[in-house]
């Protein structure tokens, strides 16, 4: 049941109602058979292996706490570890091994034929995992006590709104909030409907529309010329956040109905000035997630700077192929790593340079060159995130680099390469001025008060908050319809990791 669906527009509006009308010690049951429910719409038997991870981490994590040894302790750690990313490994990963282990074969002119195994990818698979794996390894260092209610740790693995694509929450975020007793308030239907609305906003309008561009131009490489592929690359860079980020403010916005506040996945990433800042700005769940329990427990930057570069590139690499089981994803990771080891390399010696030659790196055009800088660089990286395999890659940028035409000629045959008119680019020019306008409906910057809400702002100008209630509703609705009537519709793109 994907959140732009119209099933999805029925379950949710059901379960809000029912979470509400029921007394708090029921909500957690409903809550729960909701979560499976929604889960098991995409196929049901691959609750076993939900339910597999979830057992497997309740028990160890309540067994440690019932032992003081520590080598028992350990020992329910690696067990929980070895079959939780087991099942991950198996599931996402298995073919892709094969494969790897068969082109080395063939390296050694060694005859072999490839191995596919028929294994499904489980929707969610690496998200829920991992969100396990925080709770297991926080209780195993003391961080947060087990908890004992199955039921309610049940509630935290299968959560809907941020089962299957984050955001990926840690115990200490999530599970007191299921167990809070959420009295009713308006500011949870107003917020609410402030994060559906832009959530939606950036899937339907921004998100979809670009992909069409994009599949049009790697769909035949070749007919590109060098301004059709680069804009295909920004392209796919706007798509992939709007994507994303409307999933993840799509179930931001579905919890706050229910009281339940989930951590922000995105802040502005596209305004950064380093890719350093760009990766603290950008699926910051995954990010948090891999500094706490792989970049930290290497040696962080505590073993000298040759190794604080070392475990960046393996925590960059781990995060490539955490995205799908192709070396593309492992590229992309390596070289955004790159580029992040480079600005730790170069930041000090920048900013002696900078004091030298009396030049202020936060001033507003030495802001607005460092944010283009990074956009260019991270739509360059996006050409291997998007392109299906190496050699695509290559076709890619050589296309990039080479296929070069001038005058209105370049710009018909790249319109013609994207399947884009007139009327496509002014839509995507509106939606671009949407997206930067809709932006300030959630923002809430650090250091400044939060914007108001959409009450307040009703009240503001003289409307009544049922009014701007409506409003919400249906702008919603018109984004649902729009979706289901568009033949280019897909689905969310991270459902696949």
């Amino acid at each position: 049941m994907n959140f732009n669906s119209w099933q999805f527009l029925i379950f949710l509006p059901v379960v809000v109602g029912l979470y509400w009308l029921l007394p708090h010690k029921f909500r957690w049951v409903m809550l729960l058979i909701a979560s499976y429910f929604f889960y098991m719409s995409w196929n049901a038997w691959l609750i076993i292996l939900l339910m597999t991870t979830t057992v497997t981490a309740y028990a160890a994590s309540n067994l440690m706490k019932k032992t003081q040894s520590t080598k028992v302790r350990k020992a329910l750690l690696i067990a929980t570890l070895v079959i939780c990313l087991g099942i991950l490994i198996f599931f996402k990963y298995i073919n892709f091994l094969l494969e790897t282990a068969v082109g080395v074969i063939r390296l050694f002119n060694a005859g072999q034929d490839s191995i596919m195994l028929n294994v499904i990818l489980p929707v969610g698979i690496s998200f829920y995992t991992f969100q396990t794996l925080s709770y297991v390894v926080d209780v195993y260092r003391g961080d947060f006590e087990p908890e004992p209610h199955f039921g309610y740790f049940a509630l935290y693995v299968v959560y809907f709104p941020q089962l299957v694509a984050g955001p990926i929450e840690r115990p200490g975020a999530l599970l007191p909030q299921l167990h809070e007793e959420h009295k009713f308030k308006a500011e949870y239907f107003t917020d609410g409907l402030k994060w559906l609305i832009s959530g939606f906003f950036r899937k339907v309008v921004v998100a979809d529309l670009c992909g069409i561009f994009v599949d049009k131009v790697f769909a035949d490489l070749s007919a590109a010329n060098s301004l059709a592929v680069s804009a295909a690359a920004f392209l796919f860079l706007i798509q992939i956040y709007n994507d994303f980020a409307g999933y993840s403010e799509i179930a931001m916005g579905s919890a706050r109905l229910m009281g339940v506040r989930l951590t922000q996945n995105f802040n502005r990433p596209l305004s950064s000035t380093s890719f350093t800042e760009f990766f603290r700005r950008w699926h910051i769940t995954l990010n948090v997630w891999f500094t706490e329990y792989v970049y930290i427990p290497l040696g962080g930057n505590r073993k000298g700077l040759p190794r604080k570069l070392l475990n960046t590139l393996i925590v960059f690499a781990l995060c490539g192929i955490w995205h799908g089981a192709n070396w593309t994803f492992v590229l992309w990771g390596v070289t955004v790593g790159v580029f992040v080891c480079l600005e730790t390399l170069f930041r000090k010696p920048a900013r002696r340079a900078c004091e030298r030659l009396h030049i202020d790196p936060e001033n507003q055009t030495i802001r607005f060159l460092r944010q283009g800088f990074v956009i260019f660089l991270f739509t360059l990286c996006s050409v291997m995130f998007r392109s299906s395999d190496i050699s695509q890659i290559g076709q890619a940028y050589a296309q990039m680099f080479t296929a070069w035409g001038g005058g209105a000629g370049c710009i018909s045959s790249a319109m013609e390469s994207l399947g884009m008119s007139v009327a496509d680019f002014i839509q995507l020019a509106v939606g671009f001025v949407g997206m930067a306008v809709i932006c300030r409906l959630t923002q809430e910057q650090a250091g400044q008060a939060p914007l108001p809400s959409l009450r307040d702002r009703a009240a503001a100008v003289g409307a009544p908050a049922y009014a701007m209630a409506a409003f919400g509703v249906l702008t919603i609705a018109l984004c649902w319809i729009a979706l289901l009537t568009n033949a280019d519709v897909s689905g969310f793109a991270y459902f696949q990791f």
